[in-house]
């Protein structure tokens, strides 16, 4: 049976995306950067315009996208509606976070689950000439918004789950590498990917107004301990583990998300001050997935980004 032909790509981006884009066309020959000029009206309102839109007729085409807050999604949306129109062979949207994911389900009437609003309004991207458009998302909160999708777009969901096995893999000590989940939730999501490691799990406990963090099972005594997640906000969950590890004997912990979301600067309660200062994490590694966060923890200990570009590129040829 023939291999499929690889497809030549022409791929645009949000200005927030523009290092991440230059890396992912960097992967391949077969891809190709676009551009794109982001303009406003003096009413504030995107004042928006495709380079070379003539030129797209029969190529596929793809969008890397940042919805790092509600003020950009509404341009970067324009572009979603704008792009499947010029008689492309294929549309693929790339949104490496997407920033609702959290918000999926209503405990009480009255609740708006915002991970529904997102993906009713990804699911109105028009249909191309080649047909649905695919999405592109990294290890979404929970994987069951797969169905809160409609049938005009195809979501592809990936994991950034082989670039921290790679890395634990180059580190001297890995023959003492545990993974440590913080909850029941991040257990499900990531153990069978990360099988072969052995495992520690967490959970969280109400104590009056409190959530309490407990060891639930494993042992992390003279380890180096990894706790995986698919995202940090304040980050309070990732430090009262590290607590709870140390506190049963853990060597060194380290975390790692795929998402680095860091709202309010949240990221400098992880960076080490200076050299004499106590170090409560090890590593701490996160994605590309949110550019903003990589510009502001740049150079910063414990912080290493590990790229999805390679990943976005394969998925680009899916």
């Amino acid at each position: 049976m023939e291999k499929s032909q690889k497809k030549q790509v022409f791929l645009f981006y949000c200005s927030e995306c523009e290092d991440l884009a230059r890396k992912v066309a960097f992967q391949s020959d077969l891809i190709t950067l676009q551009t794109i000029k982001w303009r406003n009206f003096d009413d504030g309102f995107p004042n928006i315009f495709i380079n070379n839109a003539q030129d797209l007729r029969g190529q596929h085409v793809a969008f890397l996208a940042s919805f790092s807050s509600p003020g950009v999604i509404f341009e970067q949306f324009s572009v979603l509606c704008a792009l499947p129109r010029l008689f492309v062979a294929s549309f693929t949207l790339v949104l490496p976070f997407f920033p609702t994911g959290s918000f999926e389900r209503m405990e009480e009437e009255g609740d708006v689950a915002t991970a529904y609003t997102m993906a009713r309004l990804l699911s109105n991207i028009p249909i191309s000439r080649g047909g649905p458009t695919s999405v592109v998302i990294y290890d979404i909160h929970a994987l069951q918004e797969r169905f809160y999708f409609g049938d005009h777009v195809l979501p592809l969901f990936e994991t950034g789950i082989p670039l921290l096995k790679q890395r634990l893999h180059q580190l001297p000590e890995s023959e003492k590498i545990v993974v440590a989940f913080p909850d029941d939730g991040a257990w499900k999501r990531f153990h069978k990917q990360l099988d072969h490691f052995p495992t520690v799990v967490c959970n969280k406990v109400r104590e009056g107004d409190k959530r309490i963090v407990r060891l639930k099972e494993g042992n992390p005594t003279g380890c180096h301990v990894v706790i995986v997640d698919d995202l940090v906000q304040s980050g309070g969950t990732l430090i009262e583990c590290q607590k709870v590890l140390a506190a049963h004997g853990a060597a060194k912990v380290s975390a790692y998300v795929t998402h680095g979301v860091f709202p309010m600067r949240s990221w400098e309660r992880f960076a080490h001050k200076d050299e004499g200062s106590e170090k409560a994490f090890a590593y701490f590694w996160i994605t590309d997935s949110c550019p903003l966060t990589v510009k502001a923890i740049a150079n910063r200990a414990p912080f290493e980004v590990l790229s999805l570009a390679g990943s976005i590129a394969e998925a680009l040829q899916t």
